[in-house]
């Protein structure tokens, strides 16, 4: 279970490691501003720049009234956000996602947040076949004609599963798995898990294990996002290890991997 790390706290960074290490997200609080996310991000990780970022790497996600057809930019508009990894259509997307609130929302915009690993654990149990189809290498092609071709859970060479998903106009997918994304559909949402963030919080999650999208908004909405991989002398892995039956953390409560 977790609780909000209180960022600049004694033994803050050392326990957003375990609980990236044991669940693959951290909840944040105390992240003052743009900068202070940035500094949390490169306490335990080398961050890595986005195409819609400043030079430092921070992504100031803000409603520019973009219209409906803006593909691949639908986080600069007030519109809902379907669960997704970011990156998706790179061969290597950044193991790690930081998000932080600077002005919450009038109405909506809460985060939704769900973890690859119950959405697998849920295939495996009740739609194995889907699962298989949807693991299919060279099966979706993400970020269009110029994009990666893989699939949604890729298994890696030393067992553990990554997932990759979008499930917007720039995803295109073959007909097995085209067949199962409307049970794939159905078991996000069963597994997805809302966080409403003020001012100041936040969260880190692996973005080779956890999908995220927000509800739509209106306001002045103002979130801050850093892209990482995280420093390889911590032993942060990314993915999971398949058939763990896993059980999405509360987000209220610190789980330790002890417990």
């Amino acid at each position: 279970m977790l609780e909000r790390i209180q960022v600049g706290e004694p033994g803050a960074t050392s326990r957003l490691v375990e609980s990236l290490a044991c669940d693959g997200i951290a909840l944040l609080g105390g992240v003052a501003d743009a900068d202070t996310l940035l500094t949390v991000a490169r306490s335990f990780a080398t961050v890595v720049a986005h195409r819609d970022s400043r030079p430092d790497g921070v992504t100031m996600l803000v409603d520019h009234g973009l219209p409906r057809s803006s593909s691949g930019f639908a986080g600069f508009t007030s519109r809902e956000l379907a669960p997704h990894t970011d990156r998706s259509s790179i061969e290597r997307p950044p193991g790690l996602l930081l998000t932080a609130c600077g002005r919450p929302a009038e109405t909506g915009g809460e985060c939704v947040v769900i973890d690859g690993a119950a959405v697998y654990d849920d295939l495996a149990e009740r739609e194995p076949e889907a699962l298989q189809a949807l693991a299919t290498p060279r099966s979706a092609l993400f970020g269009g004609a110029a994009g990666y071709l893989g699939s949604i859970f890729a298994v890696q060479p030393e067992g553990r599963v990554h997932v990759r998903l979008r499930l917007d106009e720039l995803a295109t997918f073959s007909p097995a798995p085209t067949h199962w994304l409307a049970t794939l559909r159905t078991v996000l949402d069963r597994q997805a898990l809302t966080v409403a963030l003020h001012a100041g919080e936040g969260y880190v999650l692996d973005n080779r294990r956890w999908l995220h999208g927000r509800r739509a908004f209106t306001g002045s909405r103002v979130l801050y996002r850093v892209t990482a991989d995280p420093l390889p002398r911590l032993g942060i892995p990314t993915g999971f290890l398949p058939g763990n039956q896993v059980q999405p953390p509360s987000l209220t409560e610190y789980r330790s991997c002890a417990s």
